[in-house]
Parts: structure tokens; C-alpha cells; sequence
């Protein structure tokens, strides 16, 4: 057998065993299946939104289930265990099966794309696609797509991030399938831009010590109410300097006396 035909025949029975599972599990929520081939045999793990239901009473249900598996499927030695969904809306199995039960109930199909679009954004998901296709409204088959968020559609973003599935569903017109795809939350992408911010260059302690010697030497500006005190002090100490200025230059009495007397004899000349 070669290799590709190898990953081919393992592809489809995974999805045979998916869709068993799916059908035994319905009212149990079921949100798809992870298959792991181990030395010791085979490991299955089922997501459920009630593992009672997966486990019944006393363990019965997944022992009969290990059974099936084996005689249907060929899987060695299947090791059957169980999980619970914590956020269902963040689950695309269980999204679509949410849709389809809508649709059955005789909802129309814009009113449940909406509302299952609505429910996944809400869960914090960071986008969403619904496509229901099939008789629609006519006899012609189209489909309709509900969008919401950001979603990849090609690259390893959305091989290996987006959570993705399909259900088919009997109705009067004719069966309409069901695609959804979930992003989910706390994804980072190859391409995403992140801007750091630059951090201050802590401060040398040789600065620090200098900086309060320099500020005590600064002296502090008075402030309005001591402003007038101070001018008033300063005038008094500066009003004998001035004093002691005009009499040096205000000129003596008795030299004006001696400058008029030789003006009066040379008149009399």
C-alpha cells in the first residue's frame, strides 16, 4: 500500500467514525472526535455537551460504543474517553447541529443564520461564516451566506486554526446542508503587527544624588504675600545711600558765595 493511499483510507474512516458518533450522540450535543493510534492501541476522545449521556449509567454506553467500534471500523484495542464542550458556541458541530434543529422546526433559515451568527460573535469568537444552501425560497437550489469578523481562507491560518463543519438535513423542499466556520479567540497570526512601547532609560544614581544639592541652592520665590514686605525693606536700606549721593553732588554754600564776589569787583572796575 503506499502512502498516499495510507493518509486516504485513515481520512475516511475518521469520517465514517465522525459521523457515527454523530448520529448515536445527537441529543447528547456532540461536538466531534479526535482519534490517536498509540502503541497500546487506539485513543478516542469525545467532545460532548453532556458526557453523562456518552458514559450511561454504570459506564455501560461507552463500553458497547469501544465494542461497535472495534467490529465496525477495524480500530485495535479502541480506548474511549470523554470530554465536555466548555463553550458550545465556539463549537462548529455544534453550531451546525443548533442550526439544523432550527430549521426543522419550521424557522426561517435567514432568522437561524442570524441567530447562530449572533450567539458565536457573542462567545468572543473573532469571526464567523454560515452558508445554508439548498431550496431556499424557490425551486431552484442557491445559497446564503452569513458573515461576520475575520476569517482565513487559505495559508496555515486556516488549515490549522479554523474549526470548521457540515451537517445535511431532510426538509420539504429538498435536503439543506448546513457549512459553518468558527475563528477562534487568542489566535495569533503569522502577519499580525505588534507596536511596543520604548520604556524611559532609568536615571544614573550619581544624577539622582546631584539633583537635591541643586535644588537647595535655588532660592524660592516669594510669594504675593511677601512681596511687599520685602520692597519696603529694600527701599529703607536704600533711601541714606541716596541721601549721601545728593550731597555730594549739591554744590557747598560757600563756594557760590566766592564765585558771585569777582563778578561784583570786576563790575565795579
Amino acid at each position: 500500500m503506499s502512502s498516499t493511499k495510507h493518509f486516504i483510507d485513515d481520512s475516511i474512516k475518521k469520517t465514517g467514525v465522525d459521523e457515527f458518533l454523530w448520529k448515536e450522540f445527537d441529543r447528547a450535543g456532540y461536538g466531534g472526535v479526535d482519534i490517536t493510534k498509540t502503541p497500546l492501541g487506539t485513543n478516542i476522545v469525545v467532545y460532548a455537551m453532556r458526557p453523562g449521556i456518552v458514559i450511561g449509567r454504570g459506564g455501560t454506553t461507552i463500553k458497547n460504543l469501544a465494542v461497535s467500534l472495534e467490529a465496525k471500523f477495524g480500530l485495535p484495542n479502541p480506548q474511549v474517553s470523554v470530554a465536555e464542550i466548555e463553550i458550545p458556541e465556539l463549537n462548529a458541530q455544534v453550531m451546525a447541529s443548533r442550526i439544523m434543529s432550527t430549521l426543522q422546526r419550521g424557522i426561517h433559515f435567514r432568522r437561524a443564520g442570524f441567530w447562530a451568527l449572533t450567539q458565536i460573535m457573542a462567545a468572543g469568537a473573532l469571526g464567523a461564516e454560515i452558508i445554508i444552501s439548498g431550496k431556499l425560497r424557490t425551486e431552484r437550489a442557491r445559497k446564503e451566506k452569513f458573515r461576520e469578523g475575520y476569517v482565513p481562507k487559505s495559508g496555515e491560518p486556516s488549515i490549522k486554526y479554523v474549526r470548521r463543519a457540515v451537517v445535511h438535513t431532510q426538509m420539504k423542499p429538498g435536503i439543506f446542508g448546513i457549512r459553518v466556520s468558527i475563528m477562534p479567540p487568542g489566535i495569533e497570526f503569522p502577519d499580525q503587527v505588534t507596536i511596543k512601547e520604548i520604556e524611559p532609560k532609568p536615571q544614573p544614581p550619581e544624577e539622582i544624588a546631584e539633583a537635591p544639592a541643586e535644588a537647595s541652592e535655588v532660592t524660592p520665590e516669594a510669594t504675593p504675600e511677601e512681596a511687599p514686605a520685602e520692597a519696603h525693606e529694600k527701599a529703607e536700606e536704600a533711601a541714606p545711600e541716596q541721601e549721601e549721593h545728593l550731597k555730594d553732588e549739591a554744590p557747598s554754600e560757600e563756594a557760590s558765595e566766592a564765585a558771585v564776589e569777582p563778578e561784583e569787583e570786576e563790575g565795579g572796575a
